[in-house]
């Protein structure tokens, strides 16, 4: 299907803002949305954050190793912290709603995942940018990535690819950045952060904070 809604890469710079609160208007049209569950039903957005609070973080796509191992690290969260704070976990990619078994599996993350084949939710929260740029010189790397040489990440993303060759094609849009963000309960939003590379996931630790989820790196699930 063709994505006629896809932004040009003069409006991805024009209209790209990392930390900005996505509007009221922006949450309504989000909101109204449709992505997919694990066995291809349609799950209307709005209901994810109804009646409790949401994180939700967009990944770029199923293979992208950086985020898998950013979503290996959420997994570690701890279910009685979460559920102390009232607050879950969602997990968006772009890619075929027929890569999330696979997406469950690899990252060990257990907490319900969608698919946005589409891109229409992530371009109507504002994650307009579009790149392959990893940290830039200087910067040093995230912590979910700290010990893991960038050469042995992009082998492993291939190694995945290779393992679940019939999803080749199904993952999504190689240069889609992702985000986070806290919604709720109800159609509200009190934390943002849009992916400027392929490597800007916020920190759990920070996120969690937003969210107000106990956690620290010392804290995690066993």
């Amino acid at each position: 299907m063709a994505e006629s809604s896809t932004p040009t890469e003069s409006q991805n710079q024009a209209q790209f803002d990392a930390k900005s609160l996505p509007t009221d208007s922006a949450i309504s049209s989000a909101a109204s949305l449709s992505i997919f569950d694990k066995e291809g039903n349609k799950v209307n957005f709005g209901s994810l954050f109804e009646k409790k609070a949401a994180v939700v973080i967009f990944i770029r796509h199923f293979f992208c190793g950086s985020c898998q191992m950013y979503v290996e690290h959420v997994a570690k969260v701890p279910a009685s912290n979460l559920e102390q704070a009232g607050v879950q976990i969602v997990v968006v990619g772009c890619g075929d709603w027929k890569a999330i078994p696979m997406y469950h599996e690899t990252t060990g993350f257990t907490g319900p995942i969608y698919a946005d084949p589409n891109r229409d939710l992530y371009f109507a929260l504002g994650m307009t940018l579009q790149n392959l740029e990893m940290t830039p010189k200087g910067q040093p790397r995230p912590s979910y990535l700290a010990n893991v040489p960038v050469v042995q990440n992009v082998l492993q993303s291939t190694w995945r690819a290779l393992k679940h060759v019939g999803l080749v094609g199904k993952q999504g849009n190689i240069s889609q950045l992702g985000g986070e963000f806290v919604f709720g309960p109800g159609q509200k939003c009190d934390f943002a952060s849009r992916m400027r590379h392929t490597e800007d996931h916020v920190s759990v630790v920070e996120l969690m904070k937003h969210a107000g989820v106990e956690y620290t790196e010392n804290s995690q699930s066993t």
